[in-house]
């Protein structure tokens, strides 16, 4: 066996061990009260999961993207909240990880990886579009500064004052070819978290709103150069897609095994429930349905760790299939255990709700159709 997938699999058993132990026994009660205990953070990052893709220089894991994803597909099968943690961490640090200056990396890779401190990628605004085009947030050089005005909308970690990566313009004029990228301190003045969002699922997971009002923060905190803010944008989402259907595909590998458990402990005219057909039909559709949305998660995420060719077109697929597939199979375990799949005492309802989010963020699945059609029909 290769030294990378020996690696890959002490990460994904350590991911398993922790959830096993801190994960399950607190699922529910996450959800309920929406809100992931500090025990459970803490945990996560003595054993490294907060900080898989940073470099080891730093205290990192330096884990690639598979291991990323095969990390939050195993938190996923029991707590979506818990995988979304996870995903929000690594997602809010690669921008640092693909353009930080060593003195950036030195600073904040040691925060994440000693302190916990979590970070936030922070592009969506209230209008904005996927494109990138109505961005309205602005940074305005002066001096030895950025003067930042503007909010951005559902961010995750947004609730917690940690690191921000802010996507702005800095020569509006410009539109998105002159966005660029800063890392706004969460008590820098000026840096306002609002309006915690009361969501369907996911909901241990802060998720708010950023008002920036002439937040003013150090030149240096610029991530790159002036410009290049949206090579930035697009490098991470591809890695964030990518592991948006790793988060579906594990919901959904959790949901299959409840109702699979379920439909052989239940009886139903004097037999187990998986002794009829019509359940085991639906079954086997759900398990096909997984193991296809899986096939193409790491698929996608092969292509990256590889550098090689469409991780875009393959991060947009597995993103739409994975997630679509996750709501099939999530619906599909609630009917399976019928009345006591509404119910709050059984975990399927709220792996349904986690499911139902996987189609929106990161892009939702409408626009990926139509950017993957644009890209299919050019070539």
């Amino acid at each position: 066996m290769r030294e990378i997938e020996k690696e890959r699999q002490m990460i994904q058993s350590i991911a398993q061990k922790s959830v096993q132990k801190i994960v399950a026994p607190k699922a529910a009660e996450i959800d309920t009260r929406g809100l992931i205990p500090q025990e459970i953070v803490e945990s996560f990052g003595r054993q490294g999961l907060l900080s898989i893709l940073l470099p080891e220089e730093y205290g990192g894991t330096e884990g690639d993207v598979t291991s990323f994803c095969l990390v939050i597909e195993e938190v996923a099968k029991t707590s979506g909240a818990c995988s979304l943690l996870i995903l929000a961490q690594g997602v809010g640090s690669l921008p640092l990880i693909l353009k930080g200056s060593v003195l950036q990396k030195e600073r904040y890779f040691r925060a994440i990886s000693e302190k916990n401190t979590l970070a936030a990628f922070s592009l969506n605004e209230s209008r904005l579009g996927y494109d990138g085009e109505t961005i309205r947030t602005r940074a305005e050089r002066k001096g030895d500064s950025y003067v930042l005005n503007g909010s951005k909308a559902f961010i995750t970690h947004g609730g917690v004052p940690g690191l921000f990566c802010v996507i702005a313009l800095t020569h509006p004029s410009e539109g998105v070819k002159e966005t660029s990228a800063f890392l706004v301190e969460g008590d820098s003045p000026g840096l306002t978290l609002v309006r915690r969002e009361e969501k369907v699922g996911m909901r241990g997971t802060f998720t708010a709103d950023l008002i920036l009002e002439n937040c003013e923060i150090p030149a240096a905190n610029l991530l790159g150069q002036e410009g290049g803010g949206w090579s930035i944008v697009l490098n991470t989402l591809t890695v964030a897609k990518t592991a948006v259907g790793a988060q579906a595909v594990g919901i959904a590998q959790g949901a299959l095994d409840y109702a699979s458990h379920y439909a052989q402990e239940r009886v139903q005219f004097g037999k187990p429930i998986a002794s009829f057909q019509a359940i085991q039909f639906m079954i086997a559709d759900m398990a096909t349905q997984v193991e296809a949305a899986r096939a193409l998660v790491y698929e996608a995420a092969a292509r990256i760790d590889d550098g090689a060719g469409a991780t875009e077109r393959f991060s947009a697929m597995a993103k739409l299939y994975a997630s679509e597939s996750a709501i099939r199979v999530t619906t599909d375990a609630v009917q399976i255990l019928g009345g006591y799949g509404y119910m709050r005492d059984y975990p399927v309802e709220r792996m349904m709700r986690d499911a139902k989010v996987t189609q929106v963020f990161e892009g939702p699945n409408p626009v990926h159709r139509w950017l993957l059609a644009q890209d299919l029909l050019r070539g």
